[in-house]
């Protein structure tokens, strides 16, 4: 009878265990409405704008598909891309970035030194569409990579991100969360409002296709609260090898990455992009991280908590994916009123105060791609573009 008492409730656990850990992705339906629909107008106003000799057109472009629609082997091919752009020498100058030892470090690097031009600004949306479509530019041309970037549908995962096909830690995933490691409450904004409450993780990252990698530049404006993460040198331009943190945290993805959240934001900041832009990017002097913020602080950790060297970890490329997409279908839902909007200045929630800015600024990736006009940059099928999102 204890034998098959013991049997019931070893059954009994492994269940629960299994009920646990299973995962069922959330519908993001709202928003793929908005998308399919947003795809709907874009290919009628390109038949009304349509000119002879026109390069990009919807039939001609490529497809940036979300991560769980991928095959195993598809993922695997971009999550062995970034690595091989890992392995890679760096192309900038040691006098430039002393601490850039491969490719990737490059890309690290440019945010690092733009970080304080590029967030809160009028350029935020257009140089984040051109830094991504570079990284993927650089994934094709130098590795072989015969794919395109992935999005991150954040509201697919935002109930249970460690379980998902991004975090689980299998082959196919992104890698997983970090081992635990005790730490504090992560300080995410920088009104000290709403820190993220100390998650499972917060150690290196040890599954996966990245659990081996060794982040070399920052971190400038740690938020890993722990006695080991402390600012890089120079910046965060010295080199300072160390492990991928992560701590995943619900916390953040249930309240600031759900597909409501999304379609509220695109739905309810129709009227100019300066609303857009900063919701998303969030309302810090209210506790709000908006999905922005939100989803660097799903994974959180080192680097991916620090706003400068963030790109570090992978993730960063479907996080910003995902950026480009809600912009996309913000643009497509009434394109002639929101194609060509700016607004804001050139500096960090305008600190220190400066110009507004326009499209006629460039947007400088550094060694990585030559500057552009940002006037070039705000559609993806034209300027140097041709991608829509499935």
């Amino acid at each position: 009878m204890l034998l098959t008492g013991v049997s019931r409730w070893a059954s009994s656990a492994a269940l629960l265990v299994c009920a646990v850990t299973a995962y069922t992705p959330a519908s993001t339906a709202q928003t793929d409405q908005l998308a399919a629909q947003g795809l709907v107008n874009l290919y009628n106003w390109e038949t009304a704008h349509y000119t002879r000799g026109q390069k990009c057109q919807i039939s001609n472009g490529y497809v940036r598909q979300e991560w769980t629609n991928l095959t195993t082997t598809q993922r695997t091919a971009f999550t062995d891309a970034i690595l091989c752009m890992m392995e890679k020498p760096s192309i900038t100058p040691k006098s430039v970035v002393p601490g850039a030892r491969s490719r990737y470090d490059d890309f690290v690097a440019t945010h690092i030194n733009q970080t304080l031009t590029i967030h809160g600004t009028a350029n935020f949306l257009a140089w984040h569409r051109y830094y991504v479509y570079t990284f993927e530019t650089a994934l094709r041309n130098e590795c072989g990579y015969n794919g395109y970037i992935p999005y991150w549908n954040w509201g697919k995962s935002a109930f249970d991100p460690i379980n998902s096909p991004y975090f689980d830690g299998s082959a196919g995933s992104m890698s997983g969360n970090g081992v635990y490691e005790a730490h504090n409450a992560t300080e995410a904004l920088p009104t000290g409002l709403n820190p993220v409450p100390p998650g499972p993780g917060g150690g290196c990252v040890k599954t996966g296709p990245f659990k081996n990698i060794t982040i070399n530049l920052g971190p400038v404006a740690p938020t890993l609260a722990e006695p080991e993460v402390v600012p890089g040198a120079m910046m965060g331009l010295a080199y300072n090898p160390r492990c991928m943190k992560r701590d995943i945290s619900p916390w953040v993805s249930s309240q600031w990455n759900t597909d409501a959240d999304t379609y509220n934001l695109i739905a309810n900041n129709g009227s100019n992009i300066y609303w857009f832009q900063t919701i998303m990017q969030g309302l810090f002097d209210e506790g709000f991280y908006g999905v922005h913020t939100g989803g660097h602080f799903t994974f959180g950790g080192d680097p991916g908590g620090d706003i400068f060297s963030s790109p570090g970890d992978p993730m960063f490329w479907l996080h910003h994916a995902q950026i480009d997409r809600v912009w996309w279908i913000w643009q497509n839902q009434a394109i002639d009123a929101r194609l060509n909007q700016v607004s804001a200045t050139i500096t960090i929630n305008n600190t220190p105060p400066s110009r507004n800015g326009t499209l006629q600024d460039k947007v400088d990736l550094g060694f990585n791609a030559p500057p552009v006009q940002m006037s070039t940059l705000v559609s993806t099928i034209s300027g140097p573009f041709c991608y829509i999102y499935l």
